[in-house]
């Protein structure tokens, strides 16, 4: 906070008056500066919390709503082949990589189709709602633009895969994202921290010093794991209470700072 100048009509106390002129003339001018004073500690600024070396986005719930197309692509598949489908059912697949989500609908549906070939109609669906239209989150594009201008790295970590990515960065302001990290290009998905992991090696930053932007407790389990500062907002499961986890209803409560104190070590709970 810059110090503010006040203007005195007298001396006071640990002011310094400058020497009278020769010839005797009177002279009202005073050097405003205070005096040390032995009792009272020098003021210091309060340093601003530094920028995370990087931000890793997930995507579905948290960059973009997708989750509804997802939802609404199982209930179609699954009522195509004569099942039934529930939203609570739904519901147990967020964050789930795909394959795992693919043998949930195989055997609950049921669905008498291989897991891979569900993913990829799953996939195909979502691909084209998609193209219709992104349905960004509430101030995801604001922040997005504020870390460009910023100049911090940003990665999209997802379990969807690169096919789905691809067509959410084409859309996304030109040089949003610097990598994306997709379900299809690691073994191990979310809850695993090898999702997170990896996207602060191709960063080439210690993941130590990245906030992690995630919806659901799976996403959250895994970037935790990773040793990421966590910023968990709420889409469409609740998000946890954890040791360590940051909270807030949604991006627009989210700036620069915000993410600056949660890399600098503060947990924030912001959720209204």
């Amino acid at each position: 906070m810059s110090p503010c100048g006040r203007v005195c009509a007298a001396p006071g106390p640990g002011v310094h008056r400058l020497p009278r002129p020769v010839g005797g003339r009177r002279s009202a001018v005073m050097l405003a500066l205070p005096l040390p004073r032995a009792s009272e500690p020098a003021l210091t600024a309060t340093p601003t919390p530094a920028l995370p070396a990087a931000v890793l986005w997930d995507m579905d719930g948290t960059l973009v709503d997708t989750e509804p197309y997802w939802i609404r692509a199982e209930h179609e598949l699954v009522a195509a082949h004569g099942g039934r489908w529930s939203h609570e059912k739904a519901l147990k697949l967020v964050g789930n990589d795909l394959l795992t989500s693919g043998r949930i609908i195989r055997d609950e549906g049921p669905v008498p189709l291989p897991a891979e070939e569900i993913v990829d109609r799953l996939l195909e669906r979502v691909v084209e709602l998609v193209r219709e239209r992104v349905p960004w989150q509430p101030g995801a594009l604001e922040l997005l633009g504020a870390l460009g201008a910023a100049g911090i790295p940003c990665a999209l970590v997802t379990m969807s895969y690169e096919v789905l990515a691809s067509e959410v960065v084409r859309r996304a302001p030109a040089g949003s994202f610097t990598t994306t990290v997709t379900g299809d290009q690691v073994t191990r998905g979310k809850p695993h921290p090898d999702p997170y992991l990896t996207a602060a090696k191709i960063l080439g930053v210690d993941p130590r010093a990245c906030v992690g932007i995630e919806d659901s407790p799976t996403g959250i389990a895994s970037s935790l794991a990773a040793g990421v500062r966590t910023l968990g907002v709420e889409a469409v499961v609740p998000v946890p209470h954890l040791a360590g986890l940051s909270r807030a209803s949604s991006l627009t409560q989210v700036g620069l700072g915000t993410l600056a104190r949660i890399a600098a070590g503060e947990v924030l709970d912001v959720t209204v």
